[in-house]
């Protein structure tokens, strides 16, 4: 009874809803499957049934490339939930980074070792056969059209968690304490109801309100999240999605409250329409009360494991508070080989007017290019540049975050990875911009180390400092992460980070901050608990949280 209380609180939420890089040793003797596909919170990898592969099994996924190296890069740990002859697709369960076509999925230890189990058990019973092939009997061949198949594992998939958080927050200098209650959702649900609607993302918010001037770095993050519906047909045209969400076409542009539509022509063109609200913080062009709406055409073509382009144009409103705001066109370019080189580029222009006139021009407001090229699994290299018309806009409390670097660095930069022995990857970025009336150039610097094991605690660490100055402002923060598994049951992180920004938007922003979250899986429940300490000279407060709630 209790479970199907719960069941039935889960979709009643659903209703109502309208959020590894380190040097790693090669695993041998391992299954290795190539990824071929990426979809929506989903992963699909080029080996199946005929590998010995079930549902349930897990795997990490390795950047690796063809070469005599044994080393790749832990990014990611995958479940599998459905298996076919030659393929399989898999669910995300974490990830440090975003995955890629061409990377490499190994199987775990456990599930390897079933899988030899097996092999040998067959092999012990081999006996000699006689096989005989005849031609194929055309009414034989027409009943089994018809012999009733089981239904595809990911039809009615409903994985995910949904729970209840309560927590308190303390300002310094005040003597009173606020409470607060809150939703934590994470969802992965696939063809629902035998249709082809999906419920996928992550959300984490409050049922009681705070103004936004009290909003903490938590508050902030967690609008960063993205939780929707999504609906795609492959024997459809259309395709769908509402909730918190990027349209899959145009990624520069910021996430939306709102539904977008798309509907393919053929020959790998595709329309749409979108529109919503603007509340992710991390958007350059960011404001509270901002709305977006417009238009676009997709065109992609090449293949994945080989020669691939996407490219989009689309033309776009801004409204603030509902009054006329912004007029742009945007335009998205990615030109793929393998995993060796990547080219991306995105512009967006403003349709503005000059003072006393009424004609309109074309005016660069956003532009942002980078090459990337991979020639080794244990090096790549990066050369970007980024250039806005405008002061970027984004909430300065998120710049410790690493959330918003791709803003901090204004003209020519590049950058180094390297993959190391022992589970070490080193990476810096250094960068030049000049700005008209600077007498000399600015220079902007990013280090970071990745470990991914410190000695044998099993924990891992990133560490990253960056130093900028660019037309948005000047600073510098540094951060540290550790983390630590505990047989896949329980983890705990530690975040600790320091800023100094300025800019001609807002004043001098200091702060220190330190984060502990643990979280506990005990069977179908999950038990979580945090405190979150912020010193700065725009807010200063103590926030602790728990939760608890159902996996399903």
């Amino acid at each position: 009874m209790m479970k199907r209380l719960v069941n039935c609180a889960i979709w009643a939420c659903l209703l109502a809803a309208s959020k590894v890089g380190a040097a790693s040793d090669w695993p041998e003797g391992r299954i290795a499957v190539a990824i071929k596909y990426l979809a929506q919170d989903a992963v699909y990898l080029e080996g199946g049934k005929n590998l010995g592969l079930t549902p349930k099994m897990k795997l990490q996924v390795y950047h690796r490339e063809p070469g005599e190296t044994n080393r790749a890069v832990t990014i990611a740990d995958l479940e599998i939930v459905s298996v076919a002859s030659t393929s399989s697709v898999c669910r995300v369960l974490s990830s440090l980074k975003e995955i890629s076509q061409g990377d490499t999925a190994v199987l775990s230890a456990r599930d390897q070792e079933q899988i030899e189990l097996k092999r040998s058990s067959r092999d012990a019973l081999k006996y000699p056969q006689v096989v005989s092939f005849t031609e194929g009997d055309p009414i034989e061949e027409e009943l089994r059209e018809y012999v009733p198949r089981p239904r595809l594992p990911e039809t009615n998939r409903v994985k995910g968690r949904l729970g209840f958080e309560y927590g308190g927050l303390s300002h310094s200098g005040s003597s009173g304490l606020s409470y607060q209650t809150g939703l934590v959702l994470r969802a992965d649900m696939t063809r629902i109801a035998g249709t082809f609607w999906g419920f996928t993302g992550y959300y984490r918010g409050r049922l009681n309100s705070r103004r936004r001037g009290d909003e903490t770095l938590t508050d902030l993050v967690n609008r960063t999240y993205k939780l929707g519906f999504t609906y795609n047909n492959p024997q459809s045209g259309w395709l769908l999605g509402f909730g918190r969400l990027q349209v899959p076409w145009a990624t520069s542009l910021s996430t939306i409250d709102g539904a977008f539509m798309g509907r393919r022509a053929g020959h790998g063109l595709t329309m749409g329409l979108f529109g919503g609200s603007a509340p992710d913080p991390t958007s350059w062009r960011y404001a509270p009360d901002r709305q977006l709406a417009g238009a676009f055409v997709n065109l992609e073509a090449g293949s994945l494991e080989s020669l691939h382009y996407n490219g989009t144009a689309g033309f776009a409103f801004n409204r603030l508070n509902w009054q006329p705001d912004r007029q742009f066109t945007f335009f998205e370019n990615g030109l793929f080989y393998k995993r060796i080189l990547s080219v991306y580029q995105n512009l967006e222009v403003d349709r503005l007017a000059d003072p006393g006139e009424t004609k309109r021009q074309m005016t660069p407001s956003r532009s942002f290019t980078t090459v990337r090229v991979q020639p080794a699994t244990f090096v790549s290299f990066d050369v970007s540049h980024n250039y806005f018309r405008e002061i970027p806009t984004f909430d300065p409390r998120l710049v410790g975050t690493g959330l918003v670097d791709r803003l901090l660095f204004e003209g020519l930069s590049a950058g180094i990875r390297l993959e190391l022995p022992y589970r070490v990857a080193p990476y810096v970025s250094l960068g030049r911009s000049t700005r008209s009336g600077d007498q000399s150039p600015s220079y902007n610097k990013m280090l970071g180390i990745y470990l991914g094991r410190i000695w044998k605690t099993g924990i891992r660490a990133d560490a990253r400092y960056s130093k900028f100055d660019s037309s948005l402002g000047a600073g510098s923060y540094s951060s540290l992460s550790l983390t630590r598994e505990f047989n896949e049951k329980l983890r705990i992180e530690l975040l600790a980070g320091q800023q100094v920004f300025s800019s001609q938007l807002s004043p001098a922003n200091e702060a220190n901050w330190l984060g502990l979250n643990a979280d506990w899986l005990l069977g179908h429940y999950f038990l979580g608990a945090g405190i979150n300490i912020y010193r700065g000279n725009a807010q200063d407060y103590d926030q602790w949280f728990t939760h608890f709630g159902y996996r399903f």
